[in-house]
């Protein structure tokens, strides 16, 4: 599975999302955020996220604390914990999120 033959969404307008698995109990998306791009707060009331950067620099702000995620490293986000993923940086960012079960449909939008 690549990202040439994987099922392919934009998400933000700018954003780009591959499903690598997509399973009933598994989500694992490869995903491209360009420079000044983010998404809003919000949490996932049943599934838990692993984000693992590829390249660029992950901004990920989680439960209101910071966290700049360097190329292969990652950061786990339990379930029902506010977080926003940004690039501040001026190079796109690609990264992995795998989610169990799949987030998709298990999004709360939330104030930061």
């Amino acid at each position: 599975m690549s990202r040439e033959n994987a099922e392919h969404y934009v998400w933000g307008g700018k954003c780009d999302g591959w499903h690598l698995v997509k399973s009933k109990s598994l989500s694992v998306i490869q995903e491209k955020v360009p420079p000044g791009c983010s998404e809003v707060c919000h949490l996932h009331q049943k599934s838990e996220q692993f984000f693992f950067v590829l390249s660029g620099c992950a901004t990920l702000e989680v439960d209101g604390e910071v966290h700049e995620i360097p190329p292969n490293q990652g950061f786990h986000v339990p379930c029902n914990t506010p977080h926003k993923l940004s690039n501040l940086r001026e190079e796109d960012l690609h990264f992995i999120v795998t989610s169990t079960p799949p987030s998709h449909g298990d999004r709360v939008d939330v104030k930061a």
